[in-house]
C-alpha cells in the first residue's frame, strides 16, 4: 500500500493546538470571496433529524479552490444536551486531497466550528463596525459567546465587553473568565437590554427562538453580529433586520429554509416586512470591492451567518498544514 492510504486523526486538543485565531481571521476572507464569486462549490446543508431530541445532523461538503482544500463537515445539534452538561454541537470533519480525492484526515470539528463562526463575525466587525467600536455586547454565554468575546477585540479596540445570558450564574462566570483570559473590563449585565443599550457591537450567540435583540435597544451607528439559528424563530427582531444594512455570507444559503437559512431573515420577508434585495451584500462582495459596507457613522449594520461549509474548510486547511509541521495527530492505515 502507498503512502495515500494513511489518514492524519487529530484530536481536539491537536486541532485547538493547531488553530490561530488571527491566521483564521485572514483565511476567511479569501474562502468568502471564492463564495461570492461562485468559485467554490458549496451545496447547501442538509440534515437527517432526530425529532424525539429535537436534534440533526448535517451534511456541510465544500471545494475551496484558493486554499485547493475538499472537506466534509458532520455536525450534530442537540439543544437538550445543554441541560445534560454536554456540549449542544459536536462534529467531525474529513479533508480529501483536492487532486485526487483521497481521504487526508479526519479531526474534531466542535472547536472548528465554533472557531471559525466567531472568526466570521470578526470579518465583518472589521468590514461593517464604525472604527472607533469599544463596547462589545455579548447575548448568550455558551461556547459561541466565548469564541465572539475572543475573537472581535482582535479586529476593533474592545475596552469594555457586557455579557448577558438567560442563565445569570454561567454570564457572570463568562465575564470573570473573560477579564482572565483577556484582560478586557468585562461585567455580567442584569438583562439583554442593559447590555445591548449603548453597545457599539452586539453579538447574538443563542439558540433563543423569540428575540434577544430589539431595535429599540440598538443607538445609531451599531454593529451587530448574529449567528445563532433556529426552525422557531430568529433571535432578533424584525425591527432591526428591516432597519439595518444587512450582510450574509451567501445569499442561497442564508435565504433557504431550516437547516441551511436564518428565521431572522426569512420571517420577515414572509410576513413582508423586507423584500430578499433588502440583503445589500455577502461579505465576499465587501471585500471584491462590488459593494460597500458602512458608509456613514449612523448606520445600524447587521451580519446575519448561518455557516457555510467554506468556513470549514479554511479552517481545516489551516490545522492540517500546521499538524504536518508539528506533527499533531496520529497517522492512521484505512
Amino acid at each position: 500500500m502507498g503512502h495515500d492510504s494513511f489518514v492524519r486523526v487529530l484530536s481536539r486538543l491537536d486541532v485547538e493546538s493547531s488553530l490561530d485565531l488571527d491566521e483564521l481571521i485572514e483565511a476567511l476572507a479569501p474562502a468568502m470571496t471564492d463564495l461570492s464569486s461562485g468559485r467554490a462549490s458549496v451545496p447547501l446543508r442538509v440534515a437527517a433529524l432526530v425529532p424525539e431530541q429535537s436534534g440533526i445532523l448535517g451534511a456541510m461538503p465544500g471545494y475551496l479552490p484558493s486554499s485547493n482544500t475538499l472537506a466534509a463537515k458532520l455536525v450534530s445539534v442537540f439543544p437538550h444536551n445543554d441541560g445534560r452538561g454536554l456540549p449542544t454541537h459536536q462534529a467531525l470533519i474529513a479533508v480529501f486531497d483536492a487532486q485526487t480525492g483521497a481521504p487526508l484526515a479526519v479531526m474534531d470539528g466542535g472547536y472548528i466550528t465554533a472557531t471559525r463562526t466567531a472568526a466570521g463575525s470578526a470579518l465583518a466587525t472589521r468590514l461593517l463596525a464604525r472604527q472607533d467600536a469599544s463596547v462589545l455586547a455579548i447575548v448568550g454565554s455558551g461556547v459561541q459567546a466565548h469564541a465572539h468575546a475572543r475573537a472581535i477585540p482582535r479586529v476593533r479596540p474592545v475596552m469594555e465587553i457586557r455579557v448577558a445570558g438567560r442563565d445569570a450564574a454561567r454570564a457572570a462566570a463568562l465575564a470573570k473568565q473573560l477579564i482572565e483570559e483577556l484582560g478586557i473590563h468585562a461585567t455580567a449585565a442584569p438583562g439583554f437590554e442593559d447590555a445591548i443599550r449603548g453597545a457599539d457591537i452586539v453579538c447574538a450567540t443563542t439558540h433563543s427562538p423569540d428575540p434577544v435583540v430589539r431595535r429599540e435597544w440598538l443607538v445609531p451607528g451599531t454593529h451587530v453580529n448574529s449567528v445563532g439559528v433556529n426552525p422557531a424563530g430568529g433571535e432578533l427582531d424584525a425591527e432591526t433586520v428591516r432597519d439595518s444594512v444587512v450582510v450574509v455570507e451567501w445569499r442561497p444559503a442564508a435565504l433557504a429554509p431550516y437547516p441551511s437559512g436564518a428565521m431572522d431573515l426569512t420571517a420577515p420577508i414572509r410576513d413582508g416586512v423586507i423584500s430578499e434585495d433588502h440583503i445589500h451584500a455577502e461579505i465576499g462582495e465587501l471585500l471584491s470591492g462590488e459593494k460597500s459596507g458602512r458608509t456613514d457613522d449612523e448606520q445600524i449594520t447587521l451580519y446575519k451567518s448561518v455557516g457555510v461549509a467554506v468556513q470549514d474548510a479554511a479552517a481545516a486547511a489551516l490545522v492540517l498544514a500546521a499538524a504536518a509541521e508539528s506533527g499533531a495527530g496520529v497517522e492512521v492505515e484505512l
